[in-house]
């Protein structure tokens, strides 16, 4: 094909709605532990496989294996015939336009543009407009599963395309699900952002209501029901999913996370054990299985059991950790905890690399900087025995504005680090000066101007600690 006609395919490319036209950025997810997840899902979830299989192209594509992608399109086009024979246009328009696009990247262009002009023609007919290209609500639906999938810097995206979904079709259980999915992991980010977790919930009994045999979402809903205080209604779920579906890996580790929640840690082990026997590759559950092994430590510790005992369950945590990064590069939560153990074993070395490598991910938030800050903050102060490393990070996660767990701890630490050093005498200019400048960054600006005059009395040169009283005390009198 020419260039000529190579530029309109391009433009005509672009017009699709499929995964690549979503921006869907490699960078964001582990490619690898993704395709893992999806393999399993296409088993458990047949009803899903359209979707499984659309998003399995795209990511066969991203790791360049093209042919492997074009496979996984004609297993989509299987499925839409087998799960929606009545509704194979609608459920086929994403595949076809990820066909296009792979041809495309393979310069095979006459069949790149067939697939085009399959999509148009389609979309005429589907659509009451004149133009050809239209927004079905299953499209919508489709670019919101795969958004979630991409992980939580999608996942407000992914909100949005549920409800333009449910715009046209209110009723509709898939959307509802997604809906009720997103809600979910976008207010489990930021749990102190002002819901109450009322309308979490109401959207979960509602996905839950409209798909009664999904026991994965009846067990998100029994979580929302233990996160608002009320774990005996969410326990009902749990028993009721777990009756319907002992075996299914989705509904066990979610009923581990309510069991290790309410305090059953042995009962959530065992229910983990059994899922990983399912999805052994699973980073996530052995992440879950070495957080119930700390908890078990901290247990056993607090009874001043053996060391020995002790010492097995500092372990059996570090072998799950490190499996759960190792079969996820990306995942940060499972770095910290393996971080934390290694101190907690005096592997100092071992915990700085694991430190290393979970500031190195590429797709770390705020929270996630600020938790990571205190975290190796707290290292610094417990493990290092460095007062200063310490007072370095905390205040490295309280500059960052955004209000977290990992900022709020930080942020108590330091206070209560500065005050047993003024305290026991050992305080100099620089620790009034940091004290103010927590007061500060906290809006308590009268305790701030008294930490900066009892600075400067000890360090009267201090240009730093003159013009931070002074703009104190402008602030005050505007």
């Amino acid at each position: 094909m020419s260039a000529v006609s190579k530029d309109p395919l391009k433009r005509s490319l672009l017009q699709l709605e499929c995964h690549f036209t979503w921006n869907l950025l490699e960078q964001d997810v582990d490619l690898d532990n993704l395709e893992e997840k999806l393999d399993d899902q296409t088993e458990f979830f047949t009803s899903n496989n359209v979707l499984n299989y659309n998003l399995l192209s795209y990511i066969c594509h991203l790791k360049n294996s093209n042919v492997e992608a074009l496979r996984n399109l004609q297993k989509a086009e299987e499925a839409a015939k087998k799960n929606n024979p009545d509704e194979i246009d609608q459920k086929s328009l994403v595949t076809w336009g990820n066909y296009a696009w792979i041809y495309y990247h393979m310069e095979r262009y006459e069949e790149a543009q067939t697939y085009v002009s399959k999509v148009e023609n389609t979309c005429k007919k589907l659509s009451s407009s004149a133009e050809w290209k239209t927004h079905l609500p299953e499209i919508y639906a489709e670019q919101g599963w795969a958004l979630l999938k991409f992980g939580r810097k999608y996942f407000e995206r992914a909100k949005n395309c549920f409800e333009n979904a449910l715009k046209n079709e209110p009723n509709n259980p898939e959307f509802n699900a997604g809906y009720a999915i997103a809600t979910y992991r976008l207010e489990n980010l930021s749990p102190s952002a002002g819901e109450d977790g009322s309308s979490t919930l109401k959207s979960l009994k509602r996905a839950v209501e409209l798909n009664p045999t999904d026991t994965s979402l009846m067990a998100l809903l029994a979580l929302q029901f233990q996160a608002l205080g009320r774990a005996n209604e969410g326990e009902k779920y749990i028993e009721e999913a777990m009756q319907k579906t002992p075996h299914l890996p989705y509904l066990l580790r979610y009923a581990a996370k309510f069991y290790r929640k309410k305090g059953e840690v042995g009962k959530a082990v065992k229910i983990l054990k059994k899922s990983l026997e399912v999805t052994p590759e699973s980073a996530f559950l052995h992440h879950q299985i070495g957080q119930c092994y700390k908890v078990m430590m901290f247990q056993q510790e607090k009874r001043y059991l053996s060391r020995e005992e002790v010492q097995n369950l500092i372990q059996l945590s570090i072998f799950h950790f490190k499996t759960a990064t190792e079969k996820n590069s990306k995942f940060f939560p499972a770095f910290i905890d393996l971080a934390n153990m290694y101190a907690k074993e005096r592997r100092y070395e071992k915990a700085e690399e694991a430190f290393q490598k979970a500031f190195q991910i590429n797709t770390l938030f705020d929270d996630d900087k600020q938790f990571f800050y205190y975290n190796y903050g707290r290292f610094q102060l417990c493990h290092m025995k460095s007062e200063s490393e310490a007072i370095k990070y905390y205040l490295k996660a309280l500059k960052i504005k955004e209000e977290s767990i990992g900022r709020e701890k930080s942020r108590d630490s330091l206070m209560k680090l500065l005050g047993q050093r003024i305290q026991r005498g050992s305080g100099n200019a620089t620790d009034f000066g940091t004290l103010g400048l927590v007061h500060k960054l906290n809006g308590e600006k009268q305790e701030a101007i008294k930490c900066y005059e009892k600075a400067i009395a000890l360090c009267p040169d201090s240009e730093e600690y003159l013009n931070e009283l002074c703009e104190l005390k402008l602030s005050i009198s505007n």
